[in-house]
């Protein structure tokens, strides 16, 4: 499961581009209750959503230049510069940066083997978000890619990953966990796109899973907003009933109401 761990390697944040900000806050804001607060015009018109106060996710308006509207993931690390040269090294590439963000902390923009697209933030005053694994907030992301292999060598090579097979009737599950700990710490997977074939049409890329209360409701809400349902809501045993979705400008993301967490597990995070 994804937790409040400050642990390199962990996601520690993601953010939409969009063409239309507004219009993605009022879809975000009816189906998962987020509130978007614009940054300082400093930012240059990033800013964050927010539930009760806390911040789970970032956005801003993006051109067409810029790529399709998508979700980035952001992976911790104590040095940006090192893991973007760990990330050319392992045949991955640089899209943008290193560079500081005000005094908020230091980012890039990276790509796999693949090409996927993916960012990496060191801390600076905003340590990441303020909240995951409760409803409304980031709880899973997954890689659909074509060669896992290459995916789980890369990623470990860059950002210091394993992975963990759990097995479930008809196959096996790779898991993503941060080095040297044990599998409860898991907090994504990597699934082949030849495993999927609504994915193996979409290609290669990371999908963000956020908790909901009711997966049907959330599924009919985000039709209700002008979203489209890539994936019905389905159930996966001890998983919980998932839905695969995509905003009304085309940024996939999945839907999940988990199976009950062991007591004890916590979604808050610091900041």
């Amino acid at each position: 499961m994804l937790t409040i761990r400050d642990v390199t390697g962990s996601p520690n944040w993601l953010d939409v581009g969009t063409p239309d900000i507004d219009g993605a806050a009022s879809f975000y804001g009816g189906l998962l209750g987020w509130e978007y607060s614009p940054g300082p015009p400093e930012a240059g018109g990033y800013g964050f959503f927010q539930l009760g106060g806390r911040t789970v996710a970032g956005g801003m308006q993006t051109s067409a230049e810029q790529g399709p509207p998508s979700w980035t993931v952001y992976f911790l690390t104590s040095d940006a510069d090192a893991t973007a040269r760990a990330a050319e090294g392992a045949h991955g590439k640089v899209l943008l940066g290193p560079l500081d963000v005000l005094d908020r902390g230091r980012m890039a923009l990276l790509a796999d083997k693949a090409d996927v697209p993916f960012g990496i933030w060191q801390p600076g005053r905003t340590k990441g978000l303020d909240l995951v694994q409760e409803p409304g907030s980031l709880c899973w992301i997954e890689l659909y890619t074509a060669d896992l292999p290459m995916a789980a060598y890369f990623y470990r090579a860059a950002l210091g990953l394993e992975t963990y097979g759990v097995d479930f009737p008809g196959g096996t599950y790779t898991t993503l966990l941060p080095g040297g700990l044990s599998e409860d710490a898991m907090f994504g997977g990597i699934v082949p796109l030849s495993e999927d074939p609504l994915e193996a049409e979409a290609g290669a890329y990371w999908l963000p899973y956020f908790e909901v209360e009711d997966t049907d409701a959330a599924v009919a809400t985000a039709r209700e907003l002008g979203g489209t349902v890539r994936s019905p809501a389905t159930d996966l045993p001890g998983v919980g009933r998932v839905a695969r979705l995509a905003d009304p400008y085309g940024a996939r993301f999945a839907v999940i109401r988990s199976a009950p967490r062991e007591p004890g597990q916590d979604g808050s995070a610091g900041a």
